[in-house]
């Protein structure tokens, strides 16, 4: 026998008996198709015993990352994004110009009063 070689030819490390056809239980399964608004296909598999409600409607699709529907015909749109919003751009939502100038000057006053400033 040459150096390096096989006892057995053709067989892996670890292989079970040649032409082993019982590689465990495959549980039943349902395929489910989703389109993005590319067209794109994905196929998703869930466990066959799955409840329906727990199935996914729509998904992000990996090859866009747009969400993806079961209909064909009419894919879900990306939803919209609002831009981000500063902390300055929510109190102004709260609150109008002139609570705004009130607060400020509750807050001056507050502050001048702890450095001996405030007028009398």
């Amino acid at each position: 026998m040459a150096a390096g070689g096989s006892a057995i030819r053709g067989s892996r490390v670890g292989s079970g008996p040649m032409g082993e056809q019982d590689r465990g239980y495959h549980a039943e399964r349902v395929t489910v198709s989703y389109w993005d608004a590319l067209g794109n296909e994905t196929v998703r598999h869930f466990a066959a015993n799955l409840p329906s409600e727990e199935i996914p409607d729509i998904i992000d699709s990996p090859a866009t990352g747009l969400p993806a529907g079961r209909d064909k015909d009419n894919p879900p749109q990306m939803a919209k994004t609002e831009p981000y919003k500063t902390h300055l751009a929510y109190v102004k939502e709260r609150r109008s110009e002139e609570e705004a100038a009130q607060l400020l000057e509750e807050a001056l006053q507050q502050l001048r009063a702890r450095r001996g400033t405030a007028a009398p």
